[in-house]
């Protein structure tokens, strides 16, 4: 089986390519041998926008997901759209670039939130343009405009954002990068992937990110949730 070549691990930026038709699902699904869509996973979504066939024909991506053993990214088209589409065919990509880049710096975003509340993340979501983490945190007491101020002066550090890969023996022999109690970093190819910011914060990550934290822009602690007895839902959002 080939596997989907993921564009977006090596530029997030990228936002659109040349992909050859791999296989169809039953679903509507497009099966590619490269893409720029993020595939769903991690609280972040599955990116949407445009696959052009040959002939002009454009058509919409609900939705990105991988496959049942993850080696393979669908493009969800609709079952309506895929009965003309043929294995082997060459189509393109275009990305919904403004929703992307939202969750990029939403994404980016949350880095920071897990340096400035420095607790075990119980779960976590992206969307377009706000986002939440989930802390086991043992009291309550947080103040919002502290905790905005706060996430705010890391941005403004405009540190930059790079990625690198570590074996999984490397991850096994420093559990403290781990912030993430519901969610394990994914295995079995041997490599997990780094998000570091500069400085400030490095935890294994499959997402798109923004290149400096200067990008993020201006963000906004919207609201912390009770969710049990020690968890607690810090609601963040973009500003602009």
């Amino acid at each position: 089986m080939t596997a989907t070549t993921l564009l977006f691990r090596d530029d997030a930026y990228t936002r659109s390519c040349q992909s050859v038709v791999l296989g169809l699902t039953p679903e509507g699904g497009v099966i590619l041998d490269r893409t720029v869509f993020y595939a769903q996973g991690g609280g972040q979504p599955g990116d949407v926008g445009v696959l052009v066939r040959a002939n002009g024909e454009k058509l919409g991506v609900a939705n990105t997901v991988y496959g049942a053993d993850r080696s393979q990214v669908i493009h969800q088209i609709g079952a309506e759209n895929v009965a003309g589409i043929a294995i082997g065919e060459t189509v393109s990509l275009e990305l919904d670039w403004e929703r992307r880049f939202k969750r990029m710096r939403v994404h980016t975003a949350l880095h920071l939130l897990s340096v400035v509340l420095p607790y075990p993340v119980t779960g976590g979501a992206i969307g377009d343009g706000d986002g939440r983490l989930d802390f086991d945190i043992p009291d309550a007491g947080l103040d919002k405009i502290e905790l905005t101020d706060k996430l705010n002066a890391l941005i403004r550090q405009d540190a930059p954002v790079t990625d690198r890969w570590i074996t999984d023996a490397e991850l096994d022999a420093n559990p403290g990068l781990v912030k993430t109690m519901s969610v394990q970093p994914p295995r079995g190819s041997g490599r997990v992937r780094l998000v570091e910011i500069a400085g400030i914060d490095l935890q294994p990550c499959g997402g798109t990110h923004v290149r400096r934290t200067s990008e993020i822009g201006t963000v906004a602690i919207t609201d912390i949730e009770k969710k049990g007895k020690q968890n607690r839902r810090v609601r963040i959002s973009l500003v602009d």
